[in-house]
């Protein structure tokens, strides 16, 4: 057998849990490392077997039923977890929601709340520039009529 086979049983060689083979016996009486680790391991599994344990505190039952209490009072962690996701895609449904309902409320009447606001009264400079702008396709083939009618005018002239 191997040193690495026999470290693998050991702890049960060590307990009694189980019969040294002849193979194991074998190997321990032509291998010192693994013999040593043997004896190593009886001697903790016999210094464990005198071990006492110590008792517990009179209150120690007390104790344990309070914590028992206060721990299932709390709240499950899953839940502590799980709150705050909850909280924030909360939060941003609400904002999306906000967001979208203004800019479509604001969007409603705005460009003629825009134009009455800004419209001039006709016959003033302002007035006359919007009536400008506001048709200044039209203008524009006015100007062609015009340097249509020049042309002619001078083509007639010579």
């Amino acid at each position: 057998m191997k040193c690495e086979e026999i470290r693998e049983v050991m702890p049960d060689l060590a307990t009694g849990l189980m019969e040294a083979t002849p193979e194991i016996s074998g190997h321990l009486s032509g291998c010192g490392a693994c013999s040593a680790k043997l004896e190593e391991f009886q001697q903790t599994m016999a210094l464990l077997d005198e071990w006492k344990a110590p008792e517990p505190s009179p209150y120690f039952d007390v104790r344990l039923r309070a914590r028992l209490r206060e721990e299932a009072g709390k709240p499950s962690a899953w839940l502590l977890w799980l709150r705050k996701p909850v909280l924030a895609v909360s939060l941003s449904l609400v904002m999306v929601a906000s967001i979208t309902l203004i800019r479509t409320d604001a969007g409603h009447g705005r460009d003629e709340q825009i134009a009455a606001t800004f419209v001039a009264e006709p016959g003033t400079a302002v007035g006359d520039l919007q009536a400008l702008d506001k048709n200044n396709e039209l203008y524009s083939d006015f100007d062609l009529l015009d340097d249509l009618q020049v042309q002619s005018d001078v083509n007639a002239n010579q």
